[in-house]
């Protein structure tokens, strides 16, 4: 048997029997995945990527179909980013409206995404490890694709397969933290009542044992295969980091940064590029050591001229909304990249890419964008005020508008999502333009 709730509607071939996908995603599994004599019934909900009494409905189908397994049979669980708003199942006597409230505040009051799905969990029947308990004895195999950093089981759709250790106790210290614990409605304050929460978290030690959890796709392995794809196109590749975060200006400056060690005409770049770039580490998420790694590479191959660099990254950048324009993150960071690259700082041809694998980035029809040293020249040319477009938030309308939407990324929908790929090529060390 086999369940599916992802936001990615990936391509996997069972024989039975719940595909989950977002309402926006229509007719995306029965394009990518079925057969006109298919037996697998297709449920959508989750609209706007939110939990829905459609999604809640499909949830129930989920949970009845679980509970009716034996040891004899084998739970095929297909896990992607977006599953969590559609497997919504509000522990009774608590109703959805009721569990999204309590949410919503959290996320409100400045609540972490740990701690956001810790409170989550511990309101679910199926989160945190619950639709491993309602298959037990049944045999369990999760093939997750992960859309967050590091990989966290237990974040990835707020890991229906993984065991929760959480306890009543700590979710009240996280209500608590954030004044809420005194507004929560009578029905809330049940579910986390210590005798009722074991009722429906306590799972028993054999729950582990009939469980296996695999990561199958990841920003990891996107980047470790296009890093092999780099080798057999000739450059060089150097992975920096695939836990790129924090705002797109601090990301868009540790490339521009980057781009001029690298392109420095001196062997040894100066030390204050260096030092910038380890201070930016902490805003972006990437450790000092493998920034240090990173340089390391840059200038050894500017001493021994291995040619073309490939510097490769990936993650989820944030972008801080002041206006009301079309764009998505990976078409902000290319364009303000574009912008740290057609400053006088930088004297080189690199090129930067950033997509994200899902193939589409935020509300537009684009993954991304490709920028360069020319971008600011070919928007001025045509009448483009760069930075009215940034502080409008319209990535997508300026490279819609530039050049015909040539620079624009468009490969269509994947049928996956492992976060963003950042590319960005650095020229040979020899005095000669990247082509």
């Amino acid at each position: 048997m086999q369940e599916t709730f992802t936001d990615a509607t990936n391509r996997f071939h069972a024989t039975l029997n719940i595909v989950m996908q977002p309402l926006e995603s229509k007719f995306l599994a029965r394009k990518m995945l079925l057969e006109n004599n298919s037996r697998i019934a297709v449920m959508e909900g989750a609209k706007n990527n939110l939990p829905d009494t459609d999604a809640q409905k499909s949830a129930e189908c989920i949970r009845e179909l679980a509970s009716g397994l034996t040891e004899k049979d084998l739970l095929l669980v297909l896990i992607s980013g977006g599953g969590s708003a559609l497997l919504p199942a509000p522990a009774p006597p608590m109703t959805l409206q009721e569990k999204q409230d309590v949410t919503r505040k959290l996320a409100a009051a400045g609540a972490t995404i740990q701690e956001l799905n810790t409170v989550r969990r511990a309101l679910s029947l199926l989160k945190g490890g619950g639709l491993a308990q309602c298959a037990n004895p049944a045999q369990v195999v999760a093939l997750i694709l992960s859309d967050v950093i590091g990989d966290p089981l237990d974040l990835i759709a707020s890991g229906p397969t993984v065991r929760s250790d959480s306890k009543p106790e700590e979710v009240w210290d996280i209500l608590d933290r954030y004044k809420l614990s005194g507004s929560l409605p009578s029905s809330v304050k049940e579910v986390l009542r210590p005798h009722y929460g074991s009722q429906v978290k306590e799972q028993p030690e054999v729950v582990k044992d009939h469980v296996l959890n695999v990561v199958i796709g990841s920003n990891t392995i996107a980047l470790e295969c296009a890093s092999r794809k780099a080798v057999e196109l000739g450059l060089r590749p150097v992975i920096l980091s695939p836990g790129v975060c924090g705002d797109v200006r601090s990301v868009s400056r540790l490339y521009g940064v980057l781009s001029r060690f690298a392109c420095s005409p001196e062997k040894e770049p100066p030390p204050e590029l260096a030092a910038e770039i380890l201070q930016l580490g902490p805003e972006v998420g990437v450790e000092s050591w493998d920034l240090c790694r990173t340089m390391n590479v840059l200038v050894e191959e500017k001493k021994e001229g291995w040619g073309a660099t490939c510097l490769l990254a990936g993650g989820e950048p944030t972008v801080h909304l002041t206006g009301n324009g079309r764009g998505g993150r990976n078409q902000e960071l290319a364009l303000r990249v574009g912008l740290e690259l057609s400053s006088d700082e930088v004297k080189c041809g690199a090129v930067f890419l950033s997509g994200g694998t899902d193939g589409q980035d935020g509300p537009t029809e684009a993954a991304g964008a490709v920028v360069d040293r020319k971008l600011m020249e070919e928007a001025t040319s045509q009448g483009l005020d760069i930075d009215g477009f940034l502080t409008n938030n319209d990535s997508f309308t300026f490279f819609s508008q530039l050049s015909e939407g040539r620079r624009l990324l468009m490969p269509g929908l994947t049928g996956t999502n492992v976060m963003d790929v950042h590319v960005m090529l650095l020229p040979p060390s020899a005095p000669r333009d990247f082509q």
